[in-house]
């Protein structure tokens, strides 16, 4: 990445060729297994092994429990990882830890800034599509059970015949200024009060992306703005979006009267640069694990840390 603010995207890294024409092989996993270069990144209950405080544990096919679905990731592209380049990857869910039950784990919220390129890339690949197939385990079109084919990377009607692909959904975040410069933040409903965050939702059916923008700022915050301006993407697998994140400006030419929509969005503030440093200890920004963390830092001109800041 060399635009400044994809580089602020800790989830958009990664280091792995998804050799996708491997995913076409029948006998695929059978040939990963008696590999011996082949690691295995283990997946339990939406954790990841980790060898480090800030490096997953990639394991050979031999030390890991029995695993309840495989997913080929791909071949590592890293030159500064301890396993060499071209090293296949298989995350693997595990529904026991088994014998590994006490060794660390840690989640990708916590940890997205700290992992390497490599570890980043694989851990937001291998809970996005774990994550999907969660969610398909049956036909929509039959409510048959789906088999798993394909590396990890189709599901199959076994009675229609129909292959049902991986899914993403797409979400805006906007971060919205007004004639001042000023940034305007939310609460959401969900969160503790002091809490304030971008403005965001997903995109719907027959929708563009800056319509999408304009519909959910007024939807939440009864603002017309104009002129959304695309920064960059991240995908956020909590369980399975890709947030577009946007810059806007108020609408001049409309009267807009600013009003939270009182079902997502309890709260709103326009916030000066001044005012947003002054708010330090008062309330809590996104994490740097967020691109809504990165659209803010991007605004504001200079580095934000995490929480109370």
């Amino acid at each position: 990445m060399t635009n400044s603010f994809l580089s602020r995207l800790p989830l958009s890294r990664y280091e792995v060729d998804r050799d996708y024409l491997a995913r076409e092989r029948e006998n695929l996993f059978d040939e990963l297994w008696a590999d011996p270069a082949t690691r295995v990144l283990p997946i339990f209950q939406g954790t990841a092994l980790l060898s480090s405080p800030s490096s997953l544990a990639l394991l050979p096919v031999g030390a890991i429990p029995e695993a309840e679905l495989r997913v080929y990731l791909g071949r590592s592209t890293s030159t500064t990882s301890p396993e060499p380049v071209g090293t296949p990857i298989v995350a693997v869910l595990l529904a026991d830890a088994g014998h590994l039950a006490e060794s660390e784990w840690g989640s990708l919220r916590a940890l997205g800034t700290v992992l390497s390129d490599r570890d980043a890339g694989i851990l937001t690949e291998a809970l996005g599509i774990l994550n999907w197939h969660a969610s398909h385990a049956f036909s929509p079109r039959t409510g048959e059970p789906t088999l798993v084919e394909k590396g990890g990377w189709v599901r199959r009607d076994p009675v229609s015949g129909t292959e049902v692909f991986p899914r993403t959904d797409a979400a805006i975040i906007v971060g919205v200024t007004d004639a001042d410069d000023r940034l305007l933040l939310g609460s959401n409903a969900l969160w503790e009060s002091n809490r304030f965050s971008l403005l965001a939702g997903f995109v719907e059916p027959g929708e563009s992306l800056e319509a999408a923008v304009v519909r959910e700022v007024f939807e939440e915050s009864g603002i017309r703005v104009t002129d959304p301006v695309y920064l960059g993407s991240q995908p956020w697998p909590f369980p399975a979006s890709l947030m577009l994140g946007f810059m806007a400006r108020v609408d001049s030419r409309v009267t807009s009267t600013l009003t939270p929509d009182g079902n997502e969005i309890l709260a709103l503030r326009w916030f000066s640069r001044e005012e947003l440093r002054d708010s330090r200890g008062e309330i809590m920004l996104p994490g740097s694990t967020s691109i809504a963390h990165a659209i803010i830092e991007e605004w504001y001109g200079e580095p934000i840390t995490d929480g109370l800041w």
